[in-house]
């Protein structure tokens, strides 16, 4: 019976912040390893996925309505520091304070003082 052949390996692409990309290649020179490839499959081989948890929210994704000009001044920032527009809109909503709305008071109710006669 012939054995079915092994699936060549496959790109994948995932981006990752600069911290983790020099994680990588100290790895790579601590273990003699050849490529940024390799370092992962020694990662994955020593990561237990039966007890991994994602640390992150569940998320939505919503649609919102900006003036043009508004946009523009968004689509400028981000290019200049070079994220997403949603990077910075959730920077600009993670930074709105906690605050609870007030409370609205009850309006005080006027209690007439009664003068006493002397």
């Amino acid at each position: 019976m012939a054995k079915k052949p092994v699936p060549a390996p496959s790109p994948l692409t995932f981006d990752l912040p600069v911290s983790l990309l020099n994680k990588i290649e100290a790895q790579r020179k601590k273990l003699g390893l050849g490529s940024t490839s390799e370092v992962v499959r020694h990662a994955l081989g020593e990561f237990n996925l039966s007890k991994f948890e994602a640390d992150t929210e569940e998320r939505r994704q919503i649609s919102v309505r900006l003036a043009a000009a508004d946009k523009a001044t968004l689509v400028k920032a981000a290019k200049k520091q070079k994220v997403s527009l949603g990077e910075i809109l959730r920077a600009a909503i993670d930074a709105l304070p906690d605050k609870k709305a007030p409370e609205k008071k009850a309006p005080e109710k006027k209690t007439a003082v009664k003068k006493s006669k002397k």
